[in-house]
């Protein structure tokens, strides 16, 4: 008896769609659910995937080019705003720099990653020459899972800033990477003459958590894998960036915003 491979295919489709949510979601599935599953019904399963491994293929392929058209998507809207509406991502971080917001240099960064200790040495040099040109905000990313000590130091410089003193305890933070931890964090506030108990309550207080957790839902959401991360305008780099790469993305931003004002002067006449 021959088989109708148009009416199979649904079937092998549902199949694998079955075996891929066993297998990938088996864990959280519930125990009575998933003991259901026939040792019979996987076998068939199994043999439909070994028969049909490009539908596997496609579908995963497919996933995973829907989920970077999104990321993709989410990267540009966040770029648009930065240039129309700066302040509404800034919202209540840290800022340095001019006033006026023309040029926004957005860092997602985190206080223990090495690379992000070089670039702050960049970051440095480059604000003292553009401070009047460049608002520089701060977005935390801590990488909790290969920097045990980033979460605390974002919650600790989080506190300096509620006292006024983000960027001093910022720079501490990132010149002595080698000493962060807890006697690090209390001497540094001392240092800077900060109040220590109001320090030590909002480096511990659900504000803390709750802001660094924006920050970092907000990087994932735009597919931030790692440090640091800076978007400047239009421009989006990453890394230990030298200066003069930094430079040459500040003179494309102005570029841009110059034939920006040209264009709408032009649509003006």
């Amino acid at each position: 008896m021959n088989h109708d491979h148009s009416t199979m295919y649904p079937f092998r489709l549902c199949a694998i769609a079955l075996l891929l949510c066993i297998t990938l979601f088996g864990t959280s599935l519930p125990v009575q659910a998933a003991s259901q599953v026939s040792p019979k019904l996987e076998e068939q399963v199994l043999q439909v995937i070994r028969e049909h491994p490009d539908v596997i293929l496609e579908s995963v392929q497919g996933y995973q080019q829907r989920v970077q058209q999104q990321l993709q998507q989410a990267q540009q809207a966040f770029v648009q705003e930065l240039k129309t509406n700066p302040q509404a991502v800034i919202g209540e971080s840290p800022t340095t720099g001019a006033s006026q917001s023309k040029i926004v240099m957005v860092e997602f960064s985190d206080f223990q990653c090495p690379y992000c200790g070089r670039a702050h040495k960049t970051v440095q040099r480059f604000m003292a020459k553009h401070q009047d040109q460049v608002t520089l905000t701060y977005k935390h990313y801590p990488l909790a899972s290969i920097h045990p000590q980033a979460i605390s130091a974002a919650k600790a410089a989080w506190a300096a800033f509620q006292q006024g003193t983000f960027w001093q305890y910022h720079d501490v933070l990132f010149t002595q990477q080698e000493k962060l931890g807890e006697s690090f964090y209390i001497e540094t506030a001392k240092g800077l003459n900060l109040n220590v108990d109001q320090f030590n309550r909002d480096r511990n207080s659900q504000a803390a958590e709750t802001a660094i957790i924006q920050d970092i839902q907000l990087a994932e959401s735009l597919g931030i894998t790692g440090t640091p991360f800076f978007v400047m305008n239009g421009e989006v780099f990453t890394g230990a960036i030298e200066l003069e790469e930094m430079e040459k993305r500040f003179t494309r931003v102005k570029q841009s915003l110059k034939e920006q004002g040209t264009g709408n002067r032009e649509q003006q006449l």
